[in-house]
């Protein structure tokens, strides 16, 4: 007989969440976490950066508020109480989780747990037996070999730099994903002078080209260098070859290396596990499980998604065919290509689905429509004419389906989970244009980018 039923290696958003259900469903579950329920995501990412950056935006808001009629005077922000503020955000989630977590009667052990073989793991000392393993041990920072990077005080990754004393008055950013943007705009916004050095041509690849272009010009006064070779970091002077192969470099008194997350290996077991594991992470199927009969991963240890939204759902569809097997024919399974992105910032911007140039890729004929978010009253009555936001719908010609849809502007995040239903739904333009949106909101962007798709 298993000791468990279901054992759980992280207590991240996807461990947690498989936790979660597989505990309102009845079962009998342990949940091996080493350090902090809620993850990366909970502790030191998405929760603590989106608590600063509420802070930046009341900051900038009142600071121009006049152009509104309102006049506020000696504006100024207290960083140490912008960081007591966001401690006591994350005390409060966290709490949430293990207060969830107890009252489903799931076993959380503050310990490292080590996968053996299809149901066995070492938790600590014990060795310990269940029907089914979810392996849920997450990711770390990419660490690239920049000379002179490594043991460089002035070089952080967020985490530290999130928790620093004070804003910087000079910040260079490596790299220009979700991350390094999010915090660029959130120090920028304070009167800090941020650089973002880019390899690629463009920041955000996971996003539309042109959106990708248009958030970039939304994010001034930052400043950005596409296209760089990285050399070396001497201090806080990072030394690049320009995209014209000119040698330059940009000082600055901290350098937030933000490259991008890889799955962690070590620790738990995955040279030995005989999972099925490339340099991307667990290979897992639609359903989130192995090649390893009752194991499952699910979040950044796998190769096919590295956002807290995914890990979510990814844990949810691995707890429902434990319980029941047979929901494997009744939906329950990941869409990998509707799984929404996401950058927070004081412009935000968001979307599901194919790009453009994805499905030039795929051989796709589609349509296309970029509406701008002036011709929503919402908008120009809260953001006037020069704020950044526009919305592009991607249409399959022959079909009619949208195949995608990318926002930039004010609550894009907030919005994108209408553009995950459509998608889910598999709904046409025409579908759209029946819907009614309510006036006057943001959305309204979503169906003036549908009518603006041509006709047959």
């Amino acid at each position: 007989m298993a000791d468990y039923d279901v054992i759980i290696l992280g207590g991240g958003p996807g461990g947690y969440s498989a936790a979660q259900r597989l505990g309102q469903a009845g079962l009998d579950v342990l949940l091996a976490e080493p350090a902090h329920l809620g993850g990366t995501s909970l502790n030191t990412g998405c929760i603590p950066t989106q608590s600063l950056l509420q802070a930046a935006r009341t900051y900038r808001l009142a600071c121009e508020s006049a152009t509104q009629g309102v006049k506020a005077t000696d504006v100024s922000f207290d960083w140490a109480a912008m960081q007591s503020w966001k401690n006591k955000a994350v005390r409060t989630l966290v709490g949430g989780v293990t207060a969830t977590l107890k009252r489903l009667h799931v076993t959380v052990v503050p310990e490292p747990g080590r996968f053996l073989a299809p149901g066995l793991v070492e938790v600590g000392e014990r060795r310990l037996s269940a029907h089914h393993v979810i392996v849920a041990t997450g990711a770390v920072p990419v660490l690239p070999p920049i000379p002179g990077a490594i043991g460089n005080p002035r070089v952080v990754d967020s985490t530290a730099l999130l928790e620093a004393a004070e804003p910087p008055t000079r910040l260079t950013v490596i790299g220009g994903g979700a991350i390094g943007l999010e915090l660029a705009s959130l120090f920028s916004s304070l009167g800090t002078n941020v650089t973002v050095l880019e390899t690629l041509t463009e920041i955000a690849p996971f996003m539309d080209p042109d959106m990708a272009k248009s958030l970039r010009a939304a994010l001034r006064p930052v400043e950005f260098k596409l296209g760089c070779r990285l050399d070396r970091i001497c201090g806080g002077v990072v030394h690049y070859t320009t995209a014209a192969g000119e040698p330059e470099s940009v000082a600055a008194d901290v350098v937030m290396m933000s490259l991008g997350r890889q799955p962690r290996f070590d620790g738990w077991g995955a040279e030995t596990s005989g999972l099925d594991i490339t340099t991307r992470g667990v290979t897992v199927d639609d359903h989130c499980a192995t090649n390893l009969p009752g194991v499952w991963a699910v979040g950044d240890i796998t190769e096919r998604c590295s956002s807290a939204h995914a890990a979510y759902r990814m844990g949810e569809i691995a707890a429902a065919l434990i319980v029941d097997p047979a929901r494997a024919d009744r939906g329950q399974s990941m869409r990998w290509d509707v799984v929404p992105y996401t950058v927070f910032g004081l412009t935000e911007a968001s979307g599901a689905g194919l790009t453009e140039q994805a499905c030039a890729t795929r051989g796709l004929d589609v349509l296309t429509a970029t509406a701008p978010l002036v011709l929503s009253g919402r908008f120009v009555a809260e953001q006037g004419l020069s704020a950044a936001g526009s919305v592009k719908i991607v249409v399959d010609r022959a079909s009619r389906t949208v195949l995608g849809v990318h926002l930039i502007g004010p609550c894009a995040t907030e919005l994108v989970w209408g553009v995950t239903s459509l998608l889910e739904m598999e709904l046409t333009v025409d579908d759209l244009r029946q819907i009614v949106f309510p006036h006057p909101t943001l959305a309204e962007g979503i169906r003036e980018a549908c009518w603006a798709i041509e006709d047959r």
